[in-house]
């Protein structure tokens, strides 16, 4: 079985029950598990493979719970840079209506070396529409070639504009055909086993896509083989009036209607929910996926994520779509999720030590969301952090780098505080994805042209 050793590191930040961060310490790894850390001294001194990390400061992987890969291939386009959610999706659906398979493999590709260099281990897709013979099979083949972990959601659009709903009839599909494609996939492709890089999530799109029977049947099916569920919920106010108006419910009391409450469900976004909506989350267990750089960049609002943590909801992070980012830096949106989440956190005239003064976050707070809060999300009790037994999912970054010097007193907050930058190691079940920066398992200005070239044709049609 091979063994891999991470030695000399500065600080390892464990993200355990126990919150250590760990100096001058070392982690031992076996098939693709750690097997031991703690100190130097007391650990293996050889390994198969062994990585001195002096300098560096090492975290868990992190955990990006809501994206839409393909939509690296339609970034900042002019058409849709200041809309608001409704109008840039009805922008951009035509143009994604001419995707074909070749293109959801290169825009998977393209994301996950992102992720992987920004420090990200496991990713949660959302692929919702497969134009022109385009499967889920596409996007699973091409993250098998990078190499992370992947939570691949079969998303669904049943609701077409001919039915009151909002993307065009052309890139919506029958629910006969989704539920029957859905339970083809989670036989074919999910591995619930501890260090599975695989597992296929049920995910209609948001309730302006699809029906209500559609959503009760994807419950159902999901709950037949144990499978998670995701949606877009509670993302702008426009939603709020589509679903009072479309079901006489707001979107969290229709997710209730259609079985859609409970502990294997987690929604993207939840900017627009109340008090009322919160603790329901909290007492059944739902996660929520905190996207702040989208919600910021659609001028959808702020998610309440801290009246969110102080309920005991699940939170992980996501960086959403990339033309809705516009990019896939998970260090980076753990940053955003700090800083926006003490927007409102002032006090006029008062001390932050007011005994009214609202709680800040904290850059250890953020990380744990991007760590072992992605992890309860996703429902993985094997990944989100770095103790005995878990998988060998970390990243690393050196600093001694003009970025963080006289960021010397506290590192772990030094990488969010300071400007986040590239992973200089990211390595997944014990494989170096990220080694000295560069990613092991794609050829990036080779990904950057094909790229291009994709985007170039379906700009061009």
């Amino acid at each position: 079985m091979p063994t891999l050793l991470v030695k000399n590191a500065d600080l390892i930040v464990t993200m355990d029950g126990q919150d250590r961060e760990l100096k001058n310490a070392a982690i031992f790894c076996r098939d693709g598990f750690v097997e031991q850390i703690g100190s130097q001294a007391e650990l293996p001194q050889e390994a198969d493979e062994v990585l001195d990390l002096r300098d560096h400061i090492v975290l868990p992987g992190l955990i990006n719970t809501h994206h839409h890969f393909y939509q690296t291939l339609t970034r900042a386009l002019p058409a849709a840079q200041d809309a608001n959610l409704f109008n840039w999706l009805t922008t951009l659906y035509p143009i994604w209506a001419r995707m074909t398979p070749e293109d959801i493999f290169t825009s998977t590709q393209t994301a996950m070396a992102e992720l992987a260099l920004s420090g990200c281990t496991t990713a949660s897709d959302h692929l919702y529409l497969f134009p022109n013979g385009s499967k889920l099979d596409d996007e699973i083949a091409a993250a098998a070639e990078i190499g992370m972990r992947l939570h691949a959601s079969r998303g669904s659009m049943s609701l077409g504009q001919s039915q009151g709903g909002l993307p065009p009839d052309s890139v919506v599909d029958t629910e006969e055909n989704i539920l029957k494609d859905s339970e083809r996939l989670i036989q074919r492709y999910h591995d619930s086993s501890a260090g599975s890089k695989l597992q296929i999530v049920l995910a209609p799109c948001s309730p302006f896509s699809v029906t209500g029977e559609l959503m009760r049947e994807s419950a159902a099916l999901a709950r037949k083989y144990g499978v998670h569920l995701h949606t877009h919920l509670a993302e702008t106010e426009d939603e709020d009036d589509f679903c009072l108006a479309k079901f006489g419910h707001k979107p969290v009391a229709y997710m209730k209607e259609v079985n859609w409450i409970g502990d294997d469900v987690w929604f993207a976004h939840s900017v627009w929910v109340n008090e009322d909506e919160m603790d329901l989350y909290a007492h059944h267990g739902c996660g929520v996926a905190h996207c702040p750089s989208s919600n910021m960049r659609l001028a959808s609002g702020i998610a309440p994520v801290m009246n969110m943590l102080a309920r005991g909801v699940k939170l992980g992070l996501g960086v959403d779509g990339s033309a809705s980012n516009d990019g896939s830096h998970m260090l980076n949106e753990a940053r955003q999720a700090l800083l926006l989440a003490r927007l409102n956190s002032g006090i006029k005239g008062a001390s932050r030590s007011a005994p009214d003064a609202p709680p800040l976050m904290t850059a250890r707070q953020a990380l744990s969301i991007a760590t072992r809060g992605g992890a309860s999300v996703l429902g993985r009790k094997d990944i989100g952090s770095l103790e005995v037994g878990k998988c060998a999912d970390f990243f690393a970054i050196n600093l001694r780098q003009l970025e963080y010097a006289g960021a010397i007193a506290d590192p772990l907050a030094t990488i969010l505080f300071c400007q986040p930058m590239k992973a200089d190691w990211t390595v997944v079940g014990g494989q170096v994805i990220v080694r000295e920066g560069e990613l092991t398992t794609l050829d990036v200005n080779k990904q950057i042209e094909k790229h291009n070239q994709a985007t170039k044709r379906l700009l061009q049609n």
